[in-house]
């Protein structure tokens, strides 16, 4: 039966239920279901077949099928977001190189562990930071230091915080949330293409290696540098990931507060190691919460030719949309998908094999849209288990209730982490 009634103000008001809604209308287990989006007929897709169709480039294509106020607030203008084919494998290319080989995850985790061993003891000394706020200035100092973005501390912290919004507002164009995003987006744009002018006019050394680099002398297919605005884009792009991470940290301190017995566990093995990074009780952590954690719902493409799935049918000019949350805990994928149990990823070294487990998009990371830093998100999510289970802080009961119509979302507070034994001034916080 074909739909007529526009499902967009749905997923506005239901948020990470919308596809649950959707669901519904079909039987029990199925891989598709019709809905109206933008006025436009579209497919709803889960699950490993669901994964398959989306990103094959034969069918499906990538290219303004985003809301243009989602694309130019959260990825920029011209980034290789909406990009498909031979210009997106070029340029995707050199994401890979800047974020996704092994050397640079290492050079990387020095950092974290820097960094969240001073988030640590500023908690033991009495810092009152929330998780999330705490994981923005770690991450972001981290990446930016990676990255190879000068700056002092302070500098990028600010700058963290000003990305961080950018993905706490991009998804509520009703309100001021989104306005401020775009403020900020505008910003960041200006102040990463003088970053990129500065290296090429020779006042700014980037360190070989770093994104900064990369993204200053990136050629197009053509041999042509990018322009200076868009280089930034894409330097910003390799970078502000790994803050929007923060948004699992925060669900990290709800998992462990109702998990003591993990706390324990986890804490017992950072004491062991004598590190806080690399941990494999921590990553099964992190990726449970990356499994299970609504970050982001969905992804939309455009049916380039006929589609069919699961006897359903799209015609050449649909919206495809890949329920991102709805495969990360697909029945059909999972065993008791929804049962919070991060010993479903003990001995699982290659999550990139798991092919229904699309936290950070799905298909390969070379040729498909998978992001390439998802090594770099793992490290440092479990980082910031670790150094959340440490028996030295604990994270306060209020403020973990979970807005699910919001996009995106995480706990109220943030995750709230004190001292422990640290008496509370107020019975609401």
């Amino acid at each position: 039966m074909p739909i007529t009634v526009d499902d967009s103000l749905s997923l506005l008001t239901r948020g990470y239920d919308f596809g649950a809604s959707i669901w519904r209308r079909v039987e029990r287990g199925a891989r598709s279901a019709p809905m109206r989006l933008l006025g436009r007929d579209a497919l709803l897709v889960r699950g490993v077949d669901g994964v398959d169709l989306f990103y094959d480039e034969t069918r499906i294509a990538r290219h303004g099928a985003m809301p243009a106020f989602v694309q130019e607030t959260l990825f920029g203008h011209g980034s290789v977001h909406s990009l498909d084919g031979s210009d997106h494998r070029h340029r995707k290319a050199t994401f890979v190189d800047v974020a996704y080989d092994d050397a640079q995850v290492q050079r990387f985790v020095p950092l974290l562990e820097n960094e969240w061993g001073l988030e640590l003891d500023e908690w033991i000394r009495g810092g009152t930071r929330s998780a999330y706020d705490a994981a923005v200035g770690a991450f972001g100092r981290a990446v930016m230091r990676w990255a190879g973005v000068p700056g002092t501390r302070a500098a990028q912290t600010r700058w963290a915080a000003r990305l961080a919004q950018i993905v706490d507002g991009f998804g509520a164009p009703y309100s001021p949330a989104f306005a401020l995003a775009q403020l900020n987006r505008v910003w960041s744009d200006r102040h990463a293409e003088r970053l990129i002018e500065a290296v090429r006019g020779g006042s700014l050394i980037a360190p070989a290696g770093t994104a900064l680099g990369a993204w200053a002398w990136h050629r197009d297919r053509e041999g042509a540098l990018l322009p200076a605005r868009e280089a930034g884009v894409e330097l910003q792009n390799s970078m502000r990931p790994m803050i929007a991470v923060a948004r699992f940290v925060a669900f990290a301190a709800k998992e462990l507060h109702d998990r003591p017995e993990w706390r324990e566990r986890i804490a017992a093995e950072a004491a062991e190691r004598e590190s806080l990074v690399g941990g494999p009780l921590a990553t099964m952590f992190a990726q449970e919460i990356r499994r299970t954690a609504p970050f982001v719902p969905m992804l939309p493409g455009w049916a380039t030719a006929e589609v069919e799935l699961g006897g359903r049918r799209m015609d050449a000019g649909g919206r495809v949309v890949l329920d991102l949350l709805g495969t990360n805990t697909d029945d059909n994928s999972w065993e008791r998908p929804g049962e919070f149990d991060p010993e479903r990823f003990h001995g699982v070294d290659d999550y990139e094999a798991l092919r229904a487990f699309i936290p950070h998009g799905g298909a390969d990371v070379a040729t498909g849209h998978r992001c390439p830093g998802e090594k770099l998100a793992i490290a440092g999510l479990a980082a910031a288990v670790s150094a959340l289970s440490d028996p030295r802080v604990t994270v306060l009961d209020s403020g973990l209730e979970v807005n699910r119509r919001r996009l995106p979302t995480m706990p109220r507070s943030g995750g709230r982490v004190r001292m422990a034994g640290t008496p509370s001034r107020c019975p609401f916080h």
